[in-house]
């Protein structure tokens, strides 16, 4: 097999490269010469004390990684692939704390917990009202005639559903909205957020968190919050999980989300056949292909609890994987033609939600219905939409994240 023909020192992880763009010729040549492949780095300077990590590029060996939690952790070195130098070991080891960053049987313990306020029923009793909501939110936006596509539109769903959900102020979204861009950004240097900044933030939003499960637990309420921490005793979550639960949802049911539904948008205008297809169809595959386009998460990470074997590669026990859904999510071996955005693509078997296993996502179903209703009343009230500047990217090491996004509303 012959080697890849990268540049010396390319990294999968180094934020410069995805402020640009997702390196997907790249991660073709992996699939095609080493889809498991060492991807040296200078020491430390991801935050872990080592010289590198396993980039994985297949579907197969992705999916492979994520549902084998006993020999690829996400607990060892949490599921995040880059912080930066700087990073203490303690202030990873915090992170721990956060479902994401779980292996079972603890992870399956918080996860039974929490998934009670994701059931289809529960999910089903949010519609009707964020539908209104995802009309009000394109009709304000209308009203401005040109815009950022991010902050009027593509943000406001996510985190109001977040807030319906768990039953946090209305008022209080744009707090949510702030803690968790500066607890992703800290790679970007034009948002000027530290480490220090991003900690805080988390801090922030743990302790509005834990406030909020206090009161609920003084005085239940009929949310999904009081379903979760009241009686604890009963195995429900302590204040501290609750605290952390939240954060969680504020980067992977309020970031992912709308930068999903940001690159969505981008992609209908840059093919505007299919955004016809859209308006004149409205077609159920079409929130799928969007996150499969998207992938907004383009990769997280594990550590092997022993030696072991991927794809005819041997992995040293110790040693971190990259699990890159952006690189399987384009495996032509999976997909056909996957360079094509196509809204109805079926089947579609895209790990833009994870790769099955422990981790996959919590929220899918909410996300989907989010990406439905946010591109239904697009189509309803601005079907001439258009672009008015090309997207600003987000510099950082694992997200697939836009800035701003201007348009015409129409």
């Amino acid at each position: 097999m012959p080697c890849p023909a990268l540049p010396d020192g390319f990294d999968f992880t180094d934020p410069d490269v995805y402020q640009s763009r997702v390196p997907l010729p790249e991660f073709a040549q992996l699939r095609r010469t080493a889809p498991v492949w060492w991807n040296a780095q200078p020491h430390g300077i991801a935050g872990f004390g080592d010289d590198g990590y396993w980039v994985v590029t297949r579907h197969q060996d992705v999916k492979e990684v994520s549902t084998k939690p006993e020999i690829f952790s996400a607990n060892l070195n949490t599921s995040i692939i880059r912080f930066n130098a700087a990073m203490t070991r303690d202030q990873i080891d915090v992170q721990k704390l956060i479902m994401l960053n779980m292996d079972p049987p603890e992870h399956t313990r918080v996860r039974q917990i929490v998934q009670r306020g994701f059931t289809p029923r529960s999910i089903r009793a949010l519609e009707d009202a964020l539908r209104h909501r995802a009309a009000q939110i394109v009709a304000e936006a209308r009203r401005n005639g040109t815009g950022d596509f991010v902050t009027d539109v593509a943000c406001e769903l996510p985190l109001q559903a977040i807030a319906e959900l768990i039953g946090i102020p209305q008022d209080d979204r744009a707090r949510i909205f702030d803690w968790s861009n500066k607890m992703v950004a800290y790679d970007d240097p034009e948002l000027a957020i530290t480490e220090e900044v991003g900690l805080n933030a988390a801090t922030e939003l743990i302790s509005y968190a834990m406030n909020l499960a206090a009161v609920r637990k003084e005085c239940p309420a009929k949310d999904i919050v009081s379903q979760l921490v009241a009686a604890e005793h009963e195995g429900n979550l302590g204040s501290d999980e609750f605290g952390f639960f939240v954060l969680l949802l504020a980067v992977a049911g309020n970031e992912t989300t709308r930068n999903a539904i940001t690159h969505g948008m981008h992609a209908f205008l840059t093919h505007p056949g299919q955004w016809e297809l859209y308006k004149r169809e409205r077609p159920e595959t079409a929130a799928e292909e969007i996150v499969r386009w998207a992938t907004p998460v383009v990769s997280f990470q594990r550590t092997a609890t022993q030696d072991t074997e991927l794809g005819g590669v041997k992995i040293k026990k110790g040693q971190r994987v990259g699990i890159f859904y952006s690189s399987a999510n384009n495996d032509p071996e999976v997909f056909d033609r996957p360079e094509v955005f196509d809204i109805t693509r079926d089947p579609n078997p895209h790990l833009g939600f994870g790769g099955g296993g422990p981790h996959f996502c919590l929220g899918k179903s909410l996300a989907v219905l989010e990406i439905n209703l946010i591109f239904g009343a697009l189509a309803d009230a601005m079907p001439d939409i258009s672009l008015a500047g090309d997207p600003r990217r987000l510099r950082s090491a694992w997200l697939n994240g836009v800035k701003e996004l201007q348009v015409h509303y129409g």
